[in-house]
């Protein structure tokens, strides 16, 4: 009998979240119809309102205490208490040490994911769109030029509209603060708001125009012009790179991006995997690198399918590193775009310590965290968190707050992780967590890569001075120079400080190449010295019935500590039949 809705083949409930289905438009009013506003409101309070009075309270608190301090000074004995807070103050910011420093970057780069930098790329990309579309075709020296204008043009765009916001707040603000408000602290909550716009707009402007002119300034990137050719006698590494895997936890699951646009299921994952397998007998592969994304939402049911897909192929299971995406850490709810979590949440650390577990079963006792203290390796990873493992699987079970912070701790302190060259002169990964922090499944998509991991880096590169390296990492450094993409992939799954990292990475010129995922797409380029390679997504962007492609990548031994990119090998997965939507074959 004919089924008069087939379910293999997926409905419109698969569709919900998928941004390949339904519009930008159609989502967001999805979200406004489904969102649970006390929640929001909540959140709002929690991320935005309550940072807002603090930062606004933060010049009257600290007048007004000065002014108390110039009054008391002159007597030792009630002058005290001002000397004492200050004290304590600077004990607590002694301790505290790295974690509060952690919390302050934590919340600048919020900042910048808030108020910056969407409405910078907005702009920036309007103006190169418009270029695109007005100016005639160009070479690749015209179209840097045109990006590094639109940048500027950017920046000061957004200077101007910053400064204007801040002219426009001044007059209810109030910079000078005395002991006496203190006896009516409501008053205080709107020049707090005040202040704090004007702080935000002015900072709005500083940093739209720092961050055009240094975008305008840089080198802009190209497609890569030409592979290196092979040196003699080179010793060669072969690089499978895999990235946007996606598993869902059904059989005939959809990915929550691609809806029935993409292919159903865990199958194509597993061809690719025997095609690797059966890559690997005919000549060895070093390497089966996966840049982030290997489950579609972080749930239990994903995880341990992607772990029993690569325990099926032992031999490749040997040589595969993994790095956590954006949909394995930030997707709230994969059936429902509107729905957030709170900052208190255990949910978001939840999926941050299930990723951990899966990388320490894949390469934990192969990967090795940066000591800190000595800013050289440490133990491996899997000697790391086995301190922890009863604290972790404590979590797990209960979610409990108490454990909450120094689990935290762990996830933000074994990155990067480390696979050290096997010589000298060898090859070694470092693989950096560049997922930002997200309460939004809406939002989930934006990545930053903290100073902390940046330093820790640059240590390891110190530490083997003639070692080549693979960066990994899961969000795309730079927007690449292709034109006509939407505006909605320029704008909303960037790298929040990749224009500074990029300038990080030039040190280590030719000795390192960056491979990312997160765009789903294949592109080789460099920025600068920095080559950069972004992986296709074997499963994503096709229904089952279209091919999709890997990359098998060649890095030889060039001379003079070179890493040499050799021209890669492309690998097409070819799609398999689809059942007609009339077909007579029994549902299984």
């Amino acid at each position: 009998m004919i089924p008069l809705i087939d379910p293999r083949r997926g409905d419109l409930e698969d569709d919900a979240s998928s941004t390949k289905r339904r519009s930008l438009l159609s989502l967001a009013g999805s979200l406004l119809a489904e969102v649970s506003l006390p929640k929001l409101l909540l959140a709002w309070t929690l991320l935005i309102v309550l940072p807002s009075l603090l930062l606004g309270l933060t010049p009257l608190v600290v007048t007004g205490w000065l002014e108390t301090l110039s009054r008391k000074i002159a007597d030792p004995l009630s002058g005290l208490w001002p000397f004492l807070l200050m004290a304590a103050v600077l004990v607590v910011g002694w301790l505290g040490g790295r974690p509060l420093f952690r919390i302050a970057e934590q919340g600048f780069w919020s900042l910048n994911g808030v108020a910056v930098q969407p409405a910078y790329a907005l702009c920036r990309e309007l103006l190169r769109t418009l270029a695109e579309h007005v100016l005639p075709r160009h070479d690749a020296a015209s179209a840097a030029r045109i990006r590094a204008a639109s940048a500027a043009a950017a920046g000061l765009i957004l200077c101007g509209l910053g400064v204007g916001l801040a002219l426009l707040v001044w007059p209810a603000t109030r910079w000078i603060g005395h002991v006496d408000d203190l006896s009516s602290p409501i008053r205080l909550i709107g020049q707090s708001l005040a202040n704090a716009c004007v702080i935000v707009s002015g900072y709005l402007a500083g940093a739209a125009l720092v961050w055009g002119f240094a975008d305008a300034t840089m080198d802009q990137p190209r497609d890569l012009p030409a592979f290196d050719r092979l040196p003699p006698d080179a010793r060669i590494w072969r690089v499978a790179h895999l990235s946007d895997v996606h598993v869902v936890g059904e059989r005939y699951g959809f990915r929550l991006e691609s809806g029935r646009s993409g292919p159903r299921g865990n199958e194509r994952l597993a061809r690719v995997l025997r095609r690797l397998d059966a890559m690997h007998a005919e000549q060895l592969l070093d390497l089966v690198l996966v840049t982030g994304d290997e489950t579609d939402a972080g749930r239990s049911g994903e995880w341990a399918e992607f772990l029993a897909a690569l325990e099926r192929h032992p031999r490749l299971a040997e040589r595969t590193l993994i790095l956590p995406g954006n949909h394995d850490i930030n997707v709230v709810d994969r059936a429902n775009p509107a729905r957030l979590e709170l900052p208190t949440s255990p949910a978001a650390l939840l999926r941050k310590l299930r990723t951990l577990s899966a990388i320490d079963q894949v390469h934990g006792d192969r990967v090795y965290v940066v000591d800190r203290a000595t800013s050289r390796l440490g133990g491996s990873l899997s000697s790391v968190l086995e301190i922890h493992r009863k604290a972790i699987g404590r979590f797990a079970d209960v979610g409990s707050l108490r454990l909450s912070a120094a689990l935290a701790k762990v996830w933000a302190e074994v990155f990067p992780m480390v696979l050290p060259p096997a010589t000298e002169d060898g090859l070694g990964v470092i693989l950096v967590n560049s997922t930002a922090e997200t309460h939004f499944s809406f939002t989930n998509a934006l990545g930053v890569v903290s100073s902390e991991q940046v330093r820790a880096l640059n240590a390891v590169a110190e530490q083997f001075p003639r070692a080549r390296w693979i960066l990994a990492l899961h969000h795309h450094l730079v927007e690449y120079p292709r034109p006509g993409a939407t505006l909605s992939l320029r704008i909303g799954t960037a790298l929040i400080n990749g224009t500074w990292l990029v300038r990080q990475l030039q040190s280590l010129g030719h000795r390192i190449v960056a491979m990312h995922g997160h765009r789903h797409i294949n592109w080789i380029g460099q920025c600068g010295r920095l080559r950069i390679i972004s992986a296709p997504s074997p499963v994503m962007e096709a229904t089952d019935d279209q091919p999709t492609c890997f990359l098998v990548h060649r890095l030889a031994a060039g001379p003079e500590g070179q890493l040499s990119l050799l021209e890669p090998e492309r690998i097409e997965i070819e799609g398999t039949k689809v059942p007609s939507r009339h077909s007579t074959s029994a549902v299984v």
